[in-house]
C-alpha cells in the first residue's frame, strides 16, 4: 500500500484548538495488548489494504485509507478508529477529523478513509483501525509524527522600494521607497536565503504578482509593473559595450552609489542620462576614466534619485533601474491578549510610528479583507489602528496579528460561550419501512449544530430535512429505508454536548424472484449441483422454510438442503436426479409479517442412443443412410445429430459433420474404392450428445474420376502454347495422381502426349511447335483407377504470338503541370500496355536522363521515376517512347519543382510627405520557379529596430505607408511570396524616412493613364482527353484578353 496521501501542506495553521480536543487519548497501547492485535491481524483475512504510518508537517491535512474486501460478506462491516488504548475517534468527527466510507460495486470492495485536517503537535501518537463482521475481526496499528513547521523570512532589500511618496517628479511619484515588509512566525524567527525579487517577478505568471508583491514587501504594486515592464526589455548584444550595466541597483537613501560599463573602444564618446535627461558633471554627480571602465558616481541619493538612467556609446546605449530605500515603519505600542464573550463588541488597537501607515490585519496567519459584508471594521485614527469586530462568536476565538513594513504584533483572543442546557431530549423510535421520521430536541441556546449517523455526518437530500427554528432542531426522514437504521446523533456548535437516540426501521419479508423466468422455472442438468440462491428482504431478517409435496426441507448436510443468510435463502441439490424435478415452496416469517413462493426445478440429462442406422444405397464412393430417433430424449428436444464413419478394420472413428444434421437421413461422401466402412450415429439435445448407436453393417464403395474443367489457352508465342485447366469435379475415392496433356495438328488424329511424367500443376507449356501452325489441345485427370474422360479445347490453336499495339495510360494528376518543393520526393508511376514486352526510353528536354540523378524503373505493366529530394534542376518536361515491333506511343510529364523565391530588389523611399512614405522596388531575380504572390512590407523604428508588418499578400511594387508616428525615424523592408512562402531574406531600404514635425506642401504625382487593352491569349489551352462510349465528354480551355473576347 502506497504512504498516506498529504493534502495542502502549505496550509495556514488551523485556530487554536477548544479546550477539549479529541487527541489528547493515551499513549500507544502496552506490549501485551500490541501482542494480541499483532497476532489478529496476522491471522485475519479482512484487510485488503490496511493504513501505514505517516507524518505530517503542521497545520497540513492528511488521510490514512483501510480496505475491505466484501466478497464472501452480505453485509458491510462494522469499522471503528481509535487512538491509544480505548477512545473512539467516531465521537471526536468535525472540524479537524473526518470518517467516510465508500464502496466499489465492480471489484466489491469497501473503503474507510480517516482524514485528519490541520493536524496540530498534540495528534501525534499511536492508532488502530478495527473491522469486525459476524465472528470475524481484524486489527491494524499505525502511528502518526507531526513535525513542526519551519519558515524563514525573507531579507530582500528591494522589497521595500515600492511604497507612493508624491514628490513632484514624474518617477519620483510612482516609487518612493519605504521599508522592508518582514515576515515572521509567532514562535521563532529565522534568516531566509537572499533572493533577487525581480528575477522572481520576471520567471513569475502575471497573476502572481500581486501574491509576490505582498509576500516581500512591496507596497506599490502599480510602480512595480512599470519597473517590471522596462526591466524585462532584452539588451541586444552591443558591439560599442563590452560590460553593460546592471538590469538595477539599490542604494539606501543618502548613500553613494557606483555605475560602470565597460567600452569595446575605448575611443568612443560616453554620455549618461536621467529619465532622458543627460546629466552634467557636478558635486552629485562624479565621472571617473579607467581603462575601458567609465564611471559614474551618484553621491547623497535621494528618493528624486530614484529613476532610470542609460549611458550612450555612439548609436548604442543600455540601462538600468536605481531604487532609493528610506526607514520601515514600525510598530511602537504591541496588541494585547484579549477575553471575551459571545455577543460583545471586541476592539484589539496597536500604534505605529507613522500616521496613516499601510497596514495589515490577519487572523491565524490569513488576512482579513473589510468590506459592506465583512464583520470586522477597521478604524484608523493617526497612528493608532483598531480592529472592531460586532458580535463576537466562537469562531473568532484566534490568534490575531497585525504587519507593517518594518515590524508586526500579534495577542490572542478568546470568546467564551455561555452553559448550555438540555430542555427536550432526543428519543428513540421504531418505525415502518416508507413511514415518516422525526427527531426533535430543543435546547437553551438559540445556536446551530451537526447532525451525524453512526459517527457520519447526515447529507440532506430531498427524503432528509434538517429544520433549526430558534432553539428547537429537528431531523425529519420522509419514506423511511433500512439503510436509514442506525444511531443519530445531534451536537451543538461550539458545545461538546451531543444528544443522541437510535432509530429502528422495520419491513415485512418480501421473496425476489426477479432473477427466474415468468413461470418460475429453473433447469437443471442431471447429476451437477444446483445452488439456488433466492434474495430476500425484511427488517428483522426473516426466518426461512422450504418445502416440497407438504415435507419440509431441513438445514443440515443432506444431499438436499436448505441454507439461511440474512440477506437471502438457499436451496443447494449436490447431485441432481431426475426424480428431484417437482415445485418447491419458500416460506417466510418475521415479526412484520409473512410471504410464499412456489419455484419448479426440472432436471434434465443427455438423450439415449439412437437405433443402429441402415444403409440403403451406395455409390462410387458415397453412400445413402437411414436411422429412428432415440426413444428418451433426456427432456429436452433433439437439436440434431453427429455421423461418424471408420474403415472395418479400424478402430478410429472420424466425424462426418461438423454441423448438426436435423434430419434422420445422410449422404456419406470421399470414401475410398473397394474400402468395407461402418457408420454409426449420436444424438445431440440442449444438454449434450448421446452414447453412439450400435455401427451398420459393413458395405463398400467404389469411386470414378471425372474429366478436368475449364480448359483454355493462357499465352501463345511463336514456338509454344501455355495452357491452364481447373481440378475435375469429382475426384474419386482414389484421390488424384497427376494430368496428362494431349496435343494433335490440324488435319490428323494423332495425338502426342505433351508430358512424359505426370504433372499435379494445372498449368503446362507444349514447346517446340513450328510456327503459324494450328493443333487441338485436350487433357485428362489420372488416379489409382486410371485416366478420365478428357477435356477437349473447343476449338483450334494458332502457334502465332499476338502483337498488341503499345499504350500509354498518364495518370489524370499528370496531364498538368506536376509541382513539388525543393527537398520532397518525387515518385510517379505511368501505366502502359503491349505485346510482346515494349521498349522504353526517357528523355528529359530532349536529352537522355541522368540516372545519377533521377531513377527510372520499368515493369511489364509500368514504368516509374523516382528522385529522393528534388531540386530546381529537375524541373523540365519529360518524354516517354513506348515501342513495339514498329508501333510507337509517345507521352510527355511536365516537372516543376518550385522553391521559396528571393528578395526584392531595390528597395526605394520614393517620397515622405506627413505621415506617409512611399516605397517602391523591383520583383526579385530568383522567383523560386513559381510565380510570385505578393510581397510583405515590414517597418521598424530606428530606434528600437523591432520589426513590424504593415501589408501583407500585397500584389504591386509600389506601395503608401501611411499613420507614421511624427518624429520617429523608420526603416522598411519588403519580402517576396510565392506559393512556397516568403523569401528568406527581405531588402531594406539603404536609407531612412525621418517624420518631421513641420509639414510639408503635398504635391499630387502626375499619373498617366495604363493601357488595359490586350491581345486574346489562351491561358488554358485544350488537352487530350479519353472518353467512355455512352458517357458524356467535357473539352475546356480558357482565353484571356480586353476587350472581352467574344
Amino acid at each position: 500500500m502506497p504512504e498516506p496521501t498529504k493534502k495542502e501542506e502549505n496550509e495556514v495553521p488551523a485556530p487554536a484548538p477548544p479546550p477539549e480536543e479529541w487527541s489528547l487519548g493515551e499513549s500507544p497501547a502496552g506490549g501485551e495488548e500490541q501482542d494480541k492485535q499483532n497476532a489478529n491481524s496476522q491471522l485475519s483475512t479482512l484487510f485488503v489494504e490496511k493504513p501505514q504510518t505517516g507524518s505530517v508537517k503542521v497545520g497540513a491535512n492528511i488521510t490514512f485509507i483501510a480496505k475491505v474486501k466484501a466478497e464472501d460478506l452480505l453485509r458491510k462491516p462494522t469499522v471503528k478508529w481509535f487512538k491509544g488504548k480505548w477512545m473512539d475517534l467516531a465521537s471526536k468527527a468535525g472540524k479537524h477529523l473526518q470518517l467516510k466510507e465508500t464502496f466499489e460495486r465492480q471489484t466489491r470492495i469497501y473503503t474507510f478513509e480517516m482524514q485528519i485536517i490541520k493536524a496540530k503537535e498534540n495528534y501525534a501518537g499511536n492508532y488502530r483501525c478495527e473491522v469486525t463482521y459476524k465472528d470475524k475481526f481484524d486489527s491494524c496499528s499505525f502511528d502518526l509524527e507531526v513535525h513542526e513547521s519551519t519558515g524563514t523570512t525573507p531579507n530582500i532589500d528591494i522589497r521595500s522600494a515600492f511604497k507612493r511618496s508624491g514628490e513632484g517628479q514624474e518617477d519620483a511619484g510612482e516609487l518612493d521607497f519605504s521599508g522592508l515588509l518582514k515576515r515572521r512566525e509567532v514562535k521563532q524567527q529565522e534568516e531566509e536565503p537572499e533572493i533577487d525579487v525581480w528575477e522572481l517577478l520576471k520567471n513569475a505568471n502575471p497573476n502572481e504578482y500581486e501574491k509576490i508583491a505582498f509576500q516581500y514587501g512591496i507596497t506599490d504594486l502599480r510602480g512595480m509593473l512599470k519597473r517590471l515592464k522596462r526591466m524585462r526589455r532584452v539588451e541586444k548584444k552591443s558591439a560599442a559595450f563590452a560590460k553593460i550595466l546592471d538590469p538595477a541597483y539599490q542604494i539606501d537613501k543618502g548613500g553613494r552609489v557606483r555605475f560602470v560599463v565597460e567600452l569595446a573602444d575605448p575611443k568612443l564618446e560616453v554620455k549618461w542620462f536621467k529619465n532622458g535627461q543627460e546629466i552634467r558633471p557636478s558635486t552629485k554627480y562624479i565621472f571617473e576614466h579607467k581603462g575601458n571602465e567609465r564611471i559614474m558616481f551618484i553621491n547623497n541619493c535621494a528618493l528624486t534619485d530614484d529613476s532610470e538612467y542609460y549611458v550612450t556609446a555612439g548609436d548604442e546605449k543600455c540601462s538600468t533601474e536605481l531604487f532609493v530605500r528610506e526607514p520601515p515603519i514600525m510598530v511602537t505600542k504591541q496588541l494585547e491578549d484579549m477575553n471575551a464573550y459571545c455577543g460583545e463588541r471586541v476592539e484589539l488597537e496597536v500604534e505605529v510610528s507613522e500616521d496613516d501607515a499601510n497596514v495589515k490585519w490577519f487572523k491565524n496567519g490569513e488576512e482579513i479583507v473589510p468590506g459592506p459584508k465583512s464583520r470586522y471594521r477597521i478604524k484608523v485614527e493617526g497612528k493608532k489602528h483598531t480592529l472592531i469586530i460586532e458580535g463576537a462568536t466562537k469562531a473568532d476565538s484566534a490568534e490575531y496579528s497585525v504587519m507593517t513594513t518594518g515590524g508586526q504584533s500579534s495577542a490572542k483572543l478568546s470568546v467564551d460561550l455561555r452553559p448550555l442546557k438540555i430542555t427536550t431530549p432526543l428519543t428513540d423510535q421504531t418505525v415502518k419501512l416508507g413511514k415518516e421520521v422525526c427527531l426533535k430536541c430543543e435546547i437553551s441556546e438559540n445556536v446551530p449544530g451537526k447532525w451525524t449517523k453512526n459517527g457520519l455526518p447526515v447529507q440532506e437530500g430531498e427524503r432528509l430535512k434538517v429544520v433549526h427554528k430558534g432553539r428547537i432542531h429537528k431531523l425529519v426522514i420522509a419514506n423511511a429505508l433500512i439503510e436509514d437504521e442506525g444511531e443519530y446523533v445531534f451536537t451543538p456548535d461550539a458545545y461538546n454536548v451531543p444528544l443522541s437516540a437510535k432509530v429502528h426501521v422495520i419491513d415485512p419479508p418480501k421473496i425476489i424472484l426477479d432473477g427466474l423466468d415468468a413461470d418460475n422455472t429453473v433447469t437443471v442438468i442431471a447429476g451437477s449441483k444446483l445452488r439456488l440462491e433466492i434474495p430476500v428482504t425484511g427488517e428483522p431478517p426473516p426466518k426461512a422454510i422450504w418445502s416440497r409435496a407438504d415435507k419440509a426441507i431441513m438445514e443440515g448436510s443432506g444431499r438436499i438442503r436448505a441454507e439461511s443468510y440474512p440477506d437471502s435463502s438457499t436451496l443447494v441439490i449436490d447431485v441432481a436426479e431426475r426424480d428431484d424435478s417437482g415445485v418447491y415452496n419458500i416460506n417466510l416469517k418475521n415479526e412484520a409479517g409473512e410471504a410464499h413462493a412456489s419455484i419448479k426445478i426440472k432436471v434434465v440429462d443427455i438423450p439415449d442412443p439412437p437405433v443402429a442406422p441402415n444403409v440403403t444405397e451406395v455409390g462410387d464412393d458415397w453412400c445413402i443412410m437411414n436411422w429412428e430417433p432415440p426413444v428418451y430424449d433426456g427432456g429436452s428436444p433433439i437439436l440434431g445429430y453427429f455421423i461418424e464413419r471408420k474403415k472395418k478394420q479400424s478402430s478410429r472413428w472420424m466425424r462426418l459433420n461438423f454441423d448438426l444434421c436435423k434430419e434422420t437421413t445422410f449422404e456419406p461422401k470421399k470414401m475410398i474404392e473397394g474400402v468395407a466402412y461402418e457408420v454409426r450415429i449420436f444424438a445431440v439435445n440442449a444438454i449434450g450428445i448421446s452414447k453412439p448407436s450400435m455401427p451398420s453393417k459393413p458395405f463398400v464403395p467404389l469411386a470414378v474420376t471425372s474429366p478436368p474443367t475449364l480448359l483454355a489457352v493462357d499465352s501463345v508465342t511463336d514456338s509454344s502454347v501455355t495452357m491452364k485447366w481447373r481440378p475435375p469435379d469429382q475426384i474419386g475415392a482414389a484421390g488424384l495422381d497427376g494430368y496428362v496433356l494431349e496435343y494433335c495438328f490440324e488435319g490428323t488424329e494423332d495425338w502426342i502426349t505433351a508430358n512424359t511424367d505426370l504433372i499435379d500443376k494445372t498449368k503446362f507449356t507444349i514447346t517446340g511447335l513450328p510456327t503459324d501452325a494450328k493443333i487441338f489441345v485436350r487433357v485428362k485427370a489420372i488416379n489409382a483407377a486410371g485416366a478420365s474422360e478428357p477435356k477437349y479445347y473447343s476449338q483450334p490453336i494458332l502457334v502465332k504470338e499476338i502483337i498488341e499495339p503499345p499504350k500509354i495510360r498518364i495518370p489524370r494528376h499528370l496531364k498538368q503541370t506536376y509541382i513539388r518543393r525543393v527537398g520532397e520526393a518525387v515518385n510517379l508511376v505511368i501505366p502502359f500496355q503491349g505485346k510482346p514486352r515494349p521498349e522504353l526510353t526517357w528523355k528529359k528536354d530532349g536529352a537522355e536522363i541522368d540516372k545519377n540523378q533521377i531513377n527510372i524503373r520499368n515493369s511489364e505493366t509500368d514504368t516509374i521515376i523516382f528522385i529522393r529530394k528534388a531540386e530546381r534542376s529537375h524541373s523540365g518536361k519529360y518524354d516517354l517512347e513506348v515501342k513495339v515491333d514498329k508501333y510507337v506511343e509517345n507521352a510527355s510529364i511536365d516537372i516543376q519543382i518550385v522553391d521559396r523565391p528571393g528578395p526584392p530588389q531595390a528597395v526605394t523611399i520614393e517620397d515622405v510627405w506627413g505621415e506617409n512614405v512611399a516605397l517602391t522596388w523591383t520583383p526579385p531575380k530568383d522567383d523560386g520557379n513559381a510565380a510570385i504572390t505578393g510581397y510583405t512590407i515590414q517597418k521598424a523604428d530606428k530606434k528600437s529596430m523591432e520589426w513590424f508588418t504593415v501589408i501583407e499578400h500585397y500584389h504591386r511594387t509600389n506601395a503608401t505607408i501611411t499613420e507614421l508616428v511624427i518624429g520617429n525615424e523608420y526603416y522598411f523592408r519588403v519580402f517576396a511570396e510565392n506559393m512556397c512562402g516568403l523569401s528568406e531574406d527581405a531588402t531594406m531600404t539603404k536609407e531612412s524616412a525621418v517624420i518631421a514635425k513641420d509639414g510639408k506642401i503635398y504635391k499630387n504625382p502626375v499619373y498617366e493613364d495604363f493601357d488595359f487593352t490586350e491581345a486574346p491569349m489562351f491561358t488554358q489551352p485544350l488537352v487530350n482527353t479519353y472518353a467512355i462510349a455512352g458517357y458524356n465528354a467535357t473539352l475546356n480551355c480558357s482565353v484571356r484578353g480586353n476587350p472581352k473576347v467574344p
